[in-house]
């Protein structure tokens, strides 16, 4: 990604006894093969609604299923897109969401589309969590083990963002140790 540094982040929390190791993740380490899928041209798809019916839990595999996908034409500035993570202070984990060549617009949510402004989808182990309607976010907890965050880029009808084929995200991967704590 030109204009980024790759993250990597370490965070420790003596106060929770906790660790986390994030580190940028290839598709190749995730397992993502989205080789295959075609994307929609970028025009506005029509909908049906408001789409606030619609679950926020669902699987990233084909995430651009629900609501199809939105190609960024040939000469238009490509959206970028970087995440980072790190264990609050105080409980959670804080993830930051940075963007070039794209803009939050939570305003304009369920407006037509376009593919320089919209919101995030934030994926925990393939699975839909949230949209996400600015830089910052706070996840309140995860449990012990390997965590890999997703985080793409949306247009305002929620259509997936893509470049040549491939969605416009960011991955992490988050490794929660055991808590170390013992009770008095």
């Amino acid at each position: 990604m030109s204009n980024f540094i790759k993250p990597f982040t370490v965070a420790v929390s003596l106060s929770l006894g906790l660790a986390a190791i994030a580190a940028p993740l290839s598709r190749a380490d995730m397992g993502h093969d989205h080789g295959g899928e075609t994307a929609a041209p970028a025009t506005e798809m029509p909908h049906e609604g408001d789409h606030e019916g619609h679950s926020d839990h669902d699987s990233h595999e084909g995430h651009s299923g629900h609501h199809g996908a939105l190609m960024i034409p040939e000469g238009q500035p490509v959206p970028e897109v970087v995440i980072e993570v790190s264990a609050d202070p105080v409980s959670g984990w804080n993830l930051q969401v940075q963007t070039a060549n794209w803009s939050f617009a939570p305003a304009a949510v369920n407006t037509a589309s376009n593919t320089s402004e919209g919101h995030a989808h934030l994926y925990i182990n393939g699975e839909k969590v949230t949209r996400i309607y600015g830089e910052w976010y706070h996840i309140p907890s995860l449990p012990p083990g390997e965590h890999v965050l997703t985080v793409g880029l949306n247009a305002n009808g929620h259509e997936a963002l893509m470049h040549e084929g491939e969605p416009i995200e960011s991955s992490v991967e988050v490794s929660v140790p055991a808590s170390t704590m013992t009770e008095n």
